[in-house]
């Protein structure tokens, strides 16, 4: 591992932020309800895993291209994910912006614009041998995918007691 500046890494921030702060003018209608029903011990897992990514996927420079074939797969994985990510998150805002979109599937992926991104720099993490990241993606995979999962199942619930 090596200290220095990745531009893959701010980059992938990029792709990572950008759809969330325009997320921010854009919440699907009763967002709000689910938040105050949040896990406590997922959100401090969730926002421990946020800041520790944020901060390490930018600091070590194996992060960058230059590794050789099939190596490099791992960060090919790591782009096609994040696309895949850019993709759900076009998908949502030409939507009815519905809690339904915002927890909507991606090819078979659950809770996709929770689990993409946690799952790309995971990806990243084996690319650049970086353990830290790792285990920052874990935190953050536990944290966000498990508040997520709940707020979708909160939903289902939801859906199933009007049917009935």
């Amino acid at each position: 591992m090596h200290f220095g500046f990745s531009y893959i890494g701010a980059l992938m921030l990029l792709m990572l932020f950008v759809p969330n702060l325009i997320w921010t003018k854009n919440k699907p209608s009763g967002y709000d309800q689910y938040v105050g029903q949040e896990n406590r011990i997922l959100l401090l897992f969730e926002r421990i895993g946020q800041v520790s990514v944020s901060i390490l996927c930018v600091t070590f420079s194996d992060f960058n291209t230059g590794t050789p074939f099939p190596w490099s797969l791992w960060l090919a994985g790591a782009f096609f994910l994040m696309s895949l990510y850019e993709i759900f998150w076009i998908r949502y805002f030409r939507s009815g912006k519905t809690m339904r979109d915002y927890y909507s599937s991606l090819l078979g992926i659950p809770v996709a614009g929770a689990t993409l991104p946690v799952l790309a720099f995971f990806l990243l993490a084996i690319y650049g041998k970086n353990i830290f990241l790792g285990v920052a993606v874990v935190l953050l995979g536990v944290g966000h995918i498990g508040i997520h999962m709940g707020h979708f199942k909160e939903l289902f619930k939801e859906t199933e007691e009007k049917r009935l």
